[in-house]
Order: structure tokens, then sequence, then C-alpha cells
């Protein structure tokens, strides 16, 4: 495979898919980054899949503009509803996102397990194609309302985001899952949080280390590694860029442009 110093381009609905750049960027970091954060539109989990296949080609367009070699859709509702027509449409390799429902349904010990996710995800074909797949585990799905825009404010922390984790969780706990699994890409912000609330045997899986190995895997295959060391990854976001800025702990330059 030749060397290849294009960038990766990644997008997501927000700010939450930079859960995903951090793994892609530790696992990979001689490898340029642009990161796409759509926070005007977010969330997408309550749009149609008609809007969600249209922002989505939006951020390709973009991402595509800036000469990327690979996309990867760091948000699980784009993935879930638009992936498809990406790869459609473009000549260039996708790496989706979705939820990690095969190693908890592989590990779980009691066949229960939880998954909380957005509503877009949760009603999408693809999901449903995925849960179908594992008749013998009971999988209790929770729509996370509210959670994503709180994240976006940057009220991770808030009084208000431990009240809905409570009232989400709480119903897993007591139908005694063993896994859980983060089907969004800002909940692993969550994390912290979500450990307090759950007791210490159940598991908390998110999809950030499969999606870098795929895209290690993809990049091996058919796109190429870079065979320099690339500078500092780039951020970019269509409203004020200080959450954005926060949560990577003011490391980067984030630049605010309208797509």
């Amino acid at each position: 495979m030749n060397s290849n110093n294009q960038p990766i381009g990644i997008f997501d609905s927000g700010i939450g898919g930079t859960s995903i750049w951090s793994a892609i960027h530790q696992l990979l970091p001689n490898e340029k980054t642009i990161y796409l954060a759509d926070s005007k539109n977010a969330p997408y989990g309550q749009k149609s899949k008609k809007e969600i296949i249209e922002l989505s080609m939006k951020n390709t367009d973009f991402l595509l503009e800036m000469n990327c070699k690979l996309i990867v859709v760091a948000c699980n509702t784009a993935t879930t509803n638009a992936i498809q027509e990406l790869r459609a449409k473009y000549n260039v390799p996708f790496i989706g996102i979705e939820p990690a429902i095969k190693p908890a349904v592989t590990h779980s010990k009691t066949q229960i397990i939880g998954i909380l996710a957005t509503q877009g995800t949760l009603n999408s074909e693809l999901f449903n194609k995925t849960t179908e797949k594992y008749q013998d585990t009971k999988i209790i799905e929770q729509v996370g309302h509210g959670l994503v825009q709180l994240i976006e404010n940057g009220e991770i922390n808030s009084p208000e985001i431990t009240k809905l984790l409570h009232s989400y969780l709480q119903p897993m706990i007591e139908a005694n899952i063993d896994y859980l699994v983060l089907g969004c890409s800002h909940y692993p912000y969550l994390i912290p949080q979500i450990k307090k609330i759950l007791p210490e045997h159940i598991q908390i899986i998110d999809s950030g280390e499969a999606v870098a190995k795929q895209t290690q895997n993809i990049l091996r295959e058919k796109v190429g590694f870079a065979s320099v060391e690339e500078k500092q990854p780039i951020f970019y976001t269509n409203t004020n860029p200080k959450v954005l800025s926060e949560i990577l702990e003011n490391k980067y330059m984030v630049l605010q442009k309208e797509f």
C-alpha cells in the first residue's frame, strides 16, 4: 500500500464524536484529522431520515472539499440512517458507528442488556436488523431524551443530566442488566456520572476503540497510511466554539465556520 498524507475526515451532529476522534487519534497519532461538528443542527436523533441524509451529505461535501481520504461518520444516528446512501453516492470509504450490541450480548451472563441511544438510532432499520439477530437476549432500549442538547450546552455535570440519567438507568438496573451499551457518541462523556448510578458489576460499552481499529484496517487495506508525522488536528464547528474547545481541554484550535 502506498503512503497517503491526505487527512481523515470525521463528522458528528456536534461535539460527541470527539470521543471517537480521540480513540482514532490515540491509535493513529501520525494521521492528520479534520473534525466537523454540526452543532447548529444537533441533535440528529429527533430529525427525519430524509433530513439526516441531507445533513450527512452536506457534512461529507465539506470534508471532501478538504481533500479527505476517508470519512468516519462518528454519529450513531447518521450511520444507522444515512451510511448506505453515502456509500452509494461518494467514491470514498466510509466508516460508521453502531451501538456495540454484539460484545454485550456475547459476554452477558444475565442475557439482559440495556442500550441508551437517540430515538433516531433506535427507530432505524439498521438498528432493528442488528437486534433481530439476538433473540435469546433481552435488550432494554431507552431513548436518552435531552442528553445530547445538555452536553452540547456544556452541562455535562449539571443536576438536570444527573436526574435524567437516574430516570433512564434505574429501570434497567431493576431489570437485572449486566451490560449497558452507549448508542450515541456523545454519551461516553457521561460515563463518570453513569458509573455513580450503576452497580459495579454492570459493564459499560461504547464504540470508540472498535471504530479506531476499523479505521486502521481500512487505511491498511484500501487507502494508505500517512508517511510523515502530521501537525495538529483541525476542528470546525458552525456554532460558538467554546464548548467544543472545552471538551478538548483547550488543547487544539477550533475554527468557527458556516457550512
